[in-house]
């Protein structure tokens, strides 16, 4: 399903990753497909609080924690640079679906990288 929200529909995600050439551009695309189906979840549940954001935002978190180990097998890796970036796309989605009082940490407290 398409993503619905005006600012998330045209929003180019993870573009600076893109961008760099230590970020593989089919493993960025994985990336990608995470906030997606992210914003697509949110759409399609409605979180009516912070606590049911979390429950999303922290269950993509994990994708990305497994999409971490192919990053590195790419030889690339989820570095300083690439987890700020990461983390600022999730309060991106946040801030346009509404959650202007989330912690930009807690959004992705489950990660691993």
């Amino acid at each position: 399903m398409p993503i619905t929200n005006a600012q998330l529909r045209t929003h180019e995600f993870l573009q600076l990753m893109y961008e760099d050439e230590y970020y593989p551009d089919h493993l960025v695309e994985l990336g990608k497909a995470i906030l997606v189906r992210l914003c697509e979840r949110i759409e399609a549940e409605q979180p009516g609080d912070l606590a049911a954001l979390y429950v999303l935002t922290h269950a993509a978190t994990e994708e990305f924690n497994d999409l971490e180990g192919e990053f590195c097998a790419g030889g690339s890796e989820f570095d300083t640079v690439a987890r700020e970036w990461i983390g600022e796309e999730f309060w991106i989605l946040a801030n346009a679906y509404g959650f202007h009082d989330a912690d930009s940490e807690e959004l992705i407290a489950t990660r691993e990288w």
